[in-house]
């Protein structure tokens, strides 16, 4: 069994083997796809600094400082390879996965396919990657330089009944192996532990620098499988009063208005309310434009965007010049919607926000030409009116708050897509409403951590 870390070493990777540590940090940029390359699977680069930028008010134009923790630097590029380790790992380490016999089959829209792509043949494994035929040319790429074979499935982001479809055709087959992101508590437990203890701890780590008053006040988050939401559960039991803030697509406004649609925020907004969403612990749905979003990600696409924000704004240009590669769609989606949350909660300037850029522009390169060639490339003014009219300008509309009713509302959603279709029962539904059944999930990790260390001894003991 081809294994990596523990949670706790993902959470804090000082506490991995020093001599492991060394090799895999030598590995990730050499040797990209050596499964040593399992151990850089964290937040926290090789200084022990997690990944982040604050953005400057200058861009954001509201008061309370807004942090976002960015993946662009976990193997594949993604932190959806953290996920995608974790589901895997379990499986593994409880009998339900044979590498030597089972194929694994990794439903997704981009990033966990990517992901689970990369692990699974880090991890000895043959994979399948079930991806839309219209998301980006670069998932393509990315997916078969891993070694994984691709089933595209007809539309693009929101399709994703497609997608089970084919994996209910693929499950017949009794040596494949789904790993559905959708459903599998191991996704939710590496968000949960892993993301959410990495955020508390930078919060701390901001604030002796003069960054914030040590807490997090709102926790901002798009959902596409729902997992990365889930550091909102540990946030709010280590901030009583943080906020967990949902994002969708205005074009596909699921939770918000029981809505449907097709948009293109590739990575969220799929239409349905997944297994691992704890939707009743969530304070605010808002919504997102997707053209939005894209010609703001124009702005540090492009060079005349980057140099305007330096010349005409005042920002740092080392800054600059490092927040150019680092947002994908969602991210820029999820800085648009920390600024709402700022306006409509009001916060102050020492009240941070901390949001996620999933990935990064090197999977959107083919979007922004499309974008350049419908609306032109960037001059000052078409700058600054990005800045002015979507940064500076975010609206405060299309929010649903997280009242009892609406959580109620949000919650019975699940039961068409999983009852109804994926085999879950209404009891099993049912004791969802108990935050029991979220706490037994995330107690989880230590036994795990546990199974994987006796698992390292039994490999040492011959």
């Amino acid at each position: 069994m081809i294994t990596g870390p523990t949670f706790e070493e993902m959470l804090h990777p000082s506490k991995i083997a020093p001599e492991i540590r060394a090799r895999a940090q030598a590995a990730r940029r050499e040797h990209p796809l050596d499964p040593i390359n399992l151990f850089n699977i964290t937040w926290r680069d090789e200084n022990d600094e997690v990944y982040h930028v604050v953005l400057p008010k200058a861009l954001t134009g509201v008061d309370a400082p807004i942090v976002v923790i960015y993946a662009r630097d976990f193997p594949s590029g993604s932190h959806k390879v953290g996920a995608a380790y974790s589901c895997l790992l379990e499986k593994e380490l409880f009998g339900e996965v044979d590498p030597k016999v089972n194929t694994l089959v990794w439903p997704s829209t981009g990033n966990y396919g990517i992901g689970g792509a990369w692990v699974g043949g880090r991890m000895g494994c043959n994979s399948i990657v079930i991806l839309p035929e219209g998301m980006s040319r670069e998932r393509f790429e990315m997916i078969e330089t891993y070694g994984a074979s691709i089933n595209k499935t007809p539309g693009s982001e929101s399709n994703v009944k497609e997608i089970y479809d084919e994996t209910h055709r693929l499950a017949r087959d009794p040596n494949v192996r789904i790993i559905n992101q959708f459903a599998e508590m191991g996704n939710y437990r590496f968000h949960y532990h892993v993301t959410g203890n990495s955020i508390a701890e930078l919060a701390g780590e901001l604030a002796q620098r003069g960054v914030g008053n040590g807490k997090v006040a709102a926790f901002v988050s798009a959902m596409g499988s729902a997992g990365t939401i889930a550091a909102g559960d540990r946030l709010k039991q280590l901030f009583s009063n943080s906020k967990t803030v949902g994002l969708e697509p205005i074009e596909c406004p699921t939770l918000y208005n029981n809505g449907y649609g097709s948009h293109d925020i590739q990575g969220i907004g799929d239409k349905h309310v997944t297994w691992i969403h704890n939707v009743l612990n969530m304070d605010a749905m808002m919504c997102i434009d997707d053209m939005e979003c894209k010609l703001g990600l124009q702005v540090f696409a492009e060079a005349t965007g980057r140099e305007t924000l330096v010349n005409r704004y005042g920002l740092d240009a080392a800054l600059v010049e490092k927040l150019g590669p680092l947002f994908g769609i969602s991210g820029i989606c999820n800085i648009l919607g920390a600024i709402k949350t700022a306006k409509y909660y009001e916060l102050g300037a020492d009240e941070i926000i901390v949001t996620v850029a999933t990935d990064s522009l090197d999977r959107y390169h083919s979007v922004m030409d499309d974008i350049a060639q419908a609306y032109g490339h960037l001059d000052e003014a078409a700058t600054v009116g990005r800045v002015e009219g979507i940064f500076h300008g975010m609206r405060t509309d299309w929010i649903a708050e997280g009242t009892r009713e609406a959580r109620e509302r949000w919650h019975n959603l699940k039961y068409y897509t999983w009852v109804e279709q994926q085999g879950k029962t209404v009891q099993e539904l049912d004791a969802q409403r108990d935050p029991a059944w979220w706490e037994a999930h995330q107690q989880r990790v230590q036994e795990i951590d546990a199974r994987l260390a006796a698992e390292r001894q039994a490999v040492l003991q011959g």
